[in-house]
């Protein structure tokens, strides 16, 4: 069982465009979840709706202004609302680097499957595999805008 998605884009903006299209909820909405409720300093845990999908509860961990945010959720997991550390969660990271051409790079990696029980493991890393290819394919056309 594989245990991290990575994946790696680059994108005409800037580290602060970046950084706020991941962590400023107005923005967010317009590329990942469809709401979002509470704030994303560390130690608190938002919800992002996903419409009929249901809802899931996050946990901040690391805010570093235009160059690194990070959380914890449960993958895969519909409607899973309560203390993501009391459950089996993964870790979700996004690392923005300035390029020399005045492009960024995005690293995101969603790392702990293999520490997802049995049942889980399997669909939790094919469903978030494909599913943060689209949405990295969505946050490049919401700056590409």
């Amino acid at each position: 069982m594989q245990n991290i998605i990575k994946r790696e884009i680059t994108i005409n903006a800037t580290q602060e465009q970046i950084y706020e299209a991941i962590t400023n909820p107005n923005q967010l909405i317009k590329w990942f979840p469809e709401t979002t409720e509470g704030d994303f300093q560390p130690g608190s845990q938002p919800i992002f709706g996903f419409g009929e999908h249901g809802k899931n509860q996050l946990l901040i961990v690391a805010a570093e202004p235009h160059q690194y945010f990070a959380y914890r959720w449960v993958p895969g997991a519909n409607h899973f609302l309560g203390d993501v550390n009391g459950v089996p969660n993964t870790l979700v990271e996004f690392q923005i680097s300035a390029q020399s051409n005045g492009s960024c790079k995005i690293t995101l990696t969603e790392s702990g499957f293999a520490d997802l029980p049995p049942e889980m493991m399997e669909a939790a890393f094919k469903q978030n595999s494909g599913g943060w290819d689209f949405m990295l394919d969505r946050l490049t056309q919401y700056l590409n805008t």
